[in-house]
């Protein structure tokens, strides 16, 4: 039987603190209670509906940030389909091993906590997630990399919101380099 003290999706290493053993764990997958997630990382049977590769990264990773293009999907401002989830960390901080198909990108620390907001995978687990502001403007400043086009169709479609402040954008876009300038000539022309 499962520990009521363990979350949803636990670590090994949480399952030995909750006192199953490793043999306990292997009988648990084996009746069909635990489900795998990746390598030492596991989930009850029956748990919420949740998406499980992003569960598992977070559980790896509490640091873990959905960034770029994934994000801007989150915020509905890109109909993009990524090959993979764009996840970024501070720089220095070691990416997860996972089977899971991501690209990585890593912040500077001082800005690595602007616009990172919390989006809920479960009732127990969370990851990070930058605003749509903060995804905007990182688009403009890695446009070079990411391409033209998704910083620009997520500022238009951002616009059309109801509330949507420009100088919002402008003023994180004076605390993250190489993104002031480009993101203020595409506002002086959409605008």
């Amino acid at each position: 039987m499962i520990p009521s003290t363990l979350p949803a999706t636990f670590t090994a290493q949480q399952a030995r603190v909750a006192g199953l053993s490793k043999h306990a764990l292997h009988r648990l997958r084996e009746s069909g209670e635990l489900e795998l997630l990746g390598r030492g990382i596991y989930r009850r049977r029956g748990a919420e509906l949740a998406d499980l590769e992003l569960l598992e990264l977070a559980t790896r990773s509490p640091r873990v940030t959905l960034c770029l293009t994934s994000a801007l999907v989150k915020h509905e401002l890109s109909d993009a389909i990524p090959a993979a989830f764009d996840l970024a960390l501070p720089r220095g901080a070691r990416a997860p091993t996972s089977q899971v198909r991501v690209h990585w990108h890593w912040f500077e620390a001082a800005s690595f906590e602007l616009g990172r907001e919390q989006l809920a995978l479960d009732a127990q687990t969370s990851i990070g997630l930058y605003s749509a502001e903060r995804s905007i403007v990182d688009a403009f400043r890695m446009r070079g990399r990411e391409g033209h086009e998704l910083a620009n169709e997520a500022l238009k479609r951002w616009l059309r919101r109801r509330g949507a402040q420009p100088s919002v954008l402008l003023e994180l876009a004076e605390r993250l380099p190489r993104s002031r300038t480009p993101l203020r000539r595409a506002l002086e022309v959409l605008l």
